[in-house]
């Protein structure tokens, strides 16, 4: 008897488990699936690479204070925190949704100046994302800038908005 309510525990608590990592995908203001996807598969790519809208990259981090960023970052990075920048190009709707697996600071950066965000979701119970943030930007070059991260690598999804 005892060893049928501990299976039964473990199949009840295990089930929990997938429900609340479900749940936690499912509190984002938008779908996510994509992001998951895309994560799953996601290239190793350096700071300063051309990142492609529609596609993710594991983006190596480098210490905060060695990142050259076009602007400073809108919120000051902490002391030994790891950044890294991108080149994009914004596709003619202009809007871009930017997502990553971990936490950092997002700063977009369009003719020398930093974009408001339009839109952010973020969630701390979602397995392998952490937040999403929507830009209206003016179709062409654009420079993403991460900082404060606080691990040496960060997946980062560019998409179209859903």
């Amino acid at each position: 008897m005892k060893k049928v309510v501990l299976s039964l525990f473990a199949i009840l608590a295990g089930t929990s488990f997938a429900m609340a990592a479900d749940g936690g995908c499912d509190s984002f203001k938008w779908p996510v699936a994509r992001e998951q996807a895309l994560f799953a598969a996601a290239p190793a790519t350096q700071s300063g690479a051309a990142l492609a809208a529609g596609g993710a990259a594991d983006l190596a981090l480098e210490p905060v204070d060695a990142v050259s960023f076009t602007v400073p970052p809108e919120r000051a990075p902490a002391a030994g925190t790891f950044g890294a920048t991108a080149s994009v190009t914004v596709p003619p709707e202009g809007e871009l949704q930017i997502s990553l697996s971990g936490e950092a600071w997002i700063d977009v950066i369009q003719d020398g100046h930093a974009t408001k965000s339009a839109a952010f979701s973020g969630v701390k119970t979602c397995p392998g994302i952490r937040k999403s943030v929507r830009f209206k930007l003016t179709p062409g070059a654009a420079t993403i800038q991460l900082s404060g991260a606080k691990d040496e690598s960060i997946k980062v999804a560019v998409l179209a908005p859903e």
